[in-house]
Order: structure tokens, then sequence, then C-alpha cells
């Protein structure tokens, strides 16, 4: 049976979709059979014959080397960089639930542990006129534990302790968060990562500087962070 793991952020541009790379980059060079799967993806350019090309996946195949094909990783592509109920209000093609979790699952049968981002923050509606669907709709309906993605500067402490307390209050499980552009040394950034430990209760289990290569994450904790 497969393990899953979600992957949120405090925000969009916080770099969910790199360190995702970087995660499914690690498994994949540990041996593991890893795989990506994200329920929408907005702002995506065409290819010559027209066709959304899903920009996220593309990112994520090239730096981690997966051979999974991107058919498998997103059932919606929206061209519009908005966030998806909007994207698909002007488009058409709203984001089904079920699409979503068939997909989801399909992936889960194939590869051993699959890495789900989000889109934008926990709040990120992905469907609102046809159905209400939030983002903290799929991780409940899919049943899987998160991460918290989060911009190691300036105003990250508010950021992440909200993001935090709602997933808390709609009974979400999170393992961790994971702070990107980091600076080591930086002394508002150090103490922003104490600060968020302390006022959260939850670890910080990268620090990931810009520009890096590799997940700074043991692969023995990594893996153990998936869940069945």
């Amino acid at each position: 049976m497969s393990k899953k793991l979600f992957i949120t952020g405090t925000g969009t541009d916080v770099g969910k979709t790199y360190i995702s790379g970087l995660i499914v980059k690690k498994l994949k060079e540990g041996g593991k059979s890893a795989a990506y799967y994200k329920a929408a993806m907005s702002g995506n350019e065409r290819r010559a014959d027209g066709s959304l090309i899903p920009g996220d996946g593309l990112f994520v195949k090239r730096m981690s080397g997966i051979s999974q094909p991107l058919a498998q990783m997103c059932p919606y592509i929206y061209e519009t960089a908005v966030s998806p109920h909007l994207a698909s209000r002007l488009e058409g093609g709203p984001v089904q639930m079920e699409v979503v979790r068939e997909g989801f699952l399909k992936v889960c049968g194939r590869y051993d542990y699959v890495t789900m981002e989000g889109s934008g923050g926990i709040l990120c509606p992905i469907c609102y006129d046809e159905a209400k669907i939030q983002l903290e709709d799929v991780i409940s309906h899919l049943g899987l534990s998160s991460i918290i993605v989060a911009d190691a500067g300036l105003g990250t402490i508010n950021s992440v302790v909200l993001t935090a307390e709602y997933m808390r209050a709609r009974e979400l499980p999170v393992k961790g968060i994971i702070f990107n552009h980091f600076h080591p040394g930086n002394v508002m950034e150090e103490d922003n990562l104490r600060m968020c430990e302390d006022m959260t209760g939850l670890p910080v289990l990268a620090c990931v500087k810009e520009g890096e290569k590799e997940l700074p994450l043991d692969l023995e904790l990594l893996t153990s962070l998936y869940e069945e």
C-alpha cells in the first residue's frame, strides 16, 4: 500500500513546488518509488498543439528525475494565473472531488510514496460556484497528513502560526514545518524558527537555502512522515 503526504504552504509563492521537487528527488535517489500529484494547477503555458502543460508537475519531474508521466500528475490544468475556482469560472472545467480522488488513487496504486501539493495556502478555494471545495476539503477527503512550507523571512511567524492553528482547528494533522529561502546566521530568520516551533508546537523539519539542490533532511525521517 502506498504512503502519502500533503504539502501545503502559508501562501502563494513560498516555494511549495520547489520543496515538493526536492522531497520527491530525495525519495527517488533513496531508491523509493516516488510520484507527485496536485488537484489543480493554474498559470500554465500551452504546447504548440494548444494543450496545457502542467507546469508544476514538469518542474518536479525535471528536478527529481522521476519517470512518472505528466498526464498522471494533475486532473485540472488552467491557463489563467489565479485561484483554481476563478480559473475554472473563466475557462470552464470546474474541479470535482471524485475526479481528484480517482486520479489520486490511481497514482497511489502505481507508486509507493505519493507527494501531493496544494494550491496556494490552506484557505485556497478549489471550486466555488458548482460546489464549495476548499483545499482543506481535499486534504480531509483523502485522509492526508501535511507539512507546512513557509518563507523564512519577515512576517513568517504570523503566517505560520495562523496556518497551523487553522489546521489544528479543522483537525488536519500536521507533521512539521519546512522553511524556504533560509539564510543561515540571519538573526531574524533564526529567531523565526525558534518562535514558530514554540508557538505552534510543531518541529522545524528542514531549512532550505536559496537554490538548494538537495533537501537537508534525513531520508529515514522523511519517509517516516508519510502515512498509508
